[in-house]
C-alpha cells in the first residue's frame, strides 16, 4: 500500500472540474484522479492534461451509482489507506429552454446534485485520512435561492440541529410539490437546482458537525461557490474561465496542514460568506 497522498475529482472530465485536477497536479502533493462517468471522455481529459505536461490519474465514477462509488472507495483504500482530498463537483442542470415538466427536472437534479453528492460524501468520508479536506461545490444559486424560501424553510435549512434525515425529507418534500405543481405557494422558490444547490450547502453544515462530534476537526469540509463558470452547464456568457472558477475550490481543497477554519462555511471568492 502507497504513503503517497490522493486527491479525488468527481465529473472532472471537463469544464469546471478539469480546471480543478489542473490546479491539483500543479500545486498538490500526491496523486490526482480525475474521475467520470465515461471512461472513455476520462482517460481522453487525461491526455489533454497530460500534453500540458501534468500527469493525473483515471478511475470511473458515477456519483449516483452506489457499486461505482463503492468500487472507488475498495480502490483507494487498497492502494492508499484511504483518501486525503474530496472535491464533490460532479453536478446536473436542466437547461434553461427545458419542455421537462418541472416535476422531473425536479427529480432529476436532486437525485444528482443531492442524492448523488450525499452518497460519494457517505461512503467516502469515512476513509478520510487526518487532515483531509473535503470541497462540495455549491452555487452562488444556493445563496439565492434559500432567501427565497418561506421563513419557515429558511428557518430549517439555517438551523445549527438540522439533521440528513430531516434534510433528505424536505429535499423530497419539494420534489413532491414540484410534481404536484404547487411548490410555490408552499413556498419553495421556483428553481429545482437552487433547491438541490441548498441541499448540497446544509448537507456540508451537517458533516461538519458529524467530523467535530467524531473528534476529527482537522478534517475541513467546506462548500463553495466556484461563480459564474463557462462551462456547458452555465453557457458562453458566464464571466470567469474555468481556471478563474477553480481558484476557490483549490483554495478550499489546499487548505494548509494544522488549519482548524474555515470549517462547515460557504465561500465565494476564497471569502466565507453569510449563508
Amino acid at each position: 500500500m502507497s504513503t503517497t497522498r490522493v486527491a479525488i475529482v468527481s465529473g472532472s472530465n471537463r469544464g469546471l472540474g478539469l480546471a480543478i485536477v489542473r490546479g491539483l497536479c500543479k500545486d498538490f502533493k500526491g496523486d490526482v484522479y480525475l474521475c467520470s462517468r465515461s471512461e472513455a471522455s476520462g482517460k481522453e481529459a487525461v491526455k489533454s492534461l497530460e500534453t500540458e505536461g501534468l500527469c493525473p490519474k483515471y478511475h470511473q465514477l458515477d456519483i449516483c451509482d452506489e457499486n461505482s462509488v463503492l468500487s472507488l472507495k475498495e480502490f483507494l483504500v487498497k492502494n492508499y489507506g484511504g483518501l486525503d482530498v474530496l472535491v464533490n463537483n460532479a453536478g446536473f442542470a436542466y437547461k434553461s429552454a427545458s419542455t421537462e415538466p418541472f416535476g422531473k427536472q425536479a427529480r432529476d437534479t436532486v437525485d444528482v446534485n443531492y442524492y448523488g453528492t450525499l452518497k460519494i460524501s457517505n461512503i467516502l468520508l469515512p476513509i478520510m485520512k487526518k487532515g483531509g479536506r473535503v470541497v462540495n461545490v455549491s452555487s452562488f444559486v444556493s445563496l439565492m435561492s434559500i432567501k427565497k424560501c418561506s421563513e419557515e424553510l429558511q428557518s430549517i435549512f439555517r438551523s445549527q440541529t438540522i439533521t440528513e434525515e430531516e434534510l433528505s425529507s424536505k429535499m423530497e418534500e419539494f420534489v413532491a410539490h414540484a410534481r404536484a405543481g404547487d411548490h410555490v405557494t408552499h413556498g419553495w422558490p421556483d428553481t429545482a437546482y437552487g433547491v438541490s444547490k441548498v441541499g448540497v450547502s446544509v448537507m456540508t453544515w451537517i458533516q461538519a458537525r458529524q467530523m467535530r462530534m467524531r473528534g476529527l476537526d482537522d478534517v475541513l469540509i467546506n462548500a463553495c461557490c466556484p461563480g459564474w463558470v463557462r462551462t456547458d452547464m452555465a453557457g458562453p456568457k458566464a464571466t470567469k474561465s474555468p481556471d478563474e472558477g477553480a481558484i476557490t475550490p483549490l483554495y478550499c481543497a489546499l487548505l494548509p496542514e494544522g488549519a482548524k477554519e474555515p470549517h462547515g462555511k460557504f465561500l465565494s471568492d476564497k471569502t466565507i460568506k453569510e449563508w
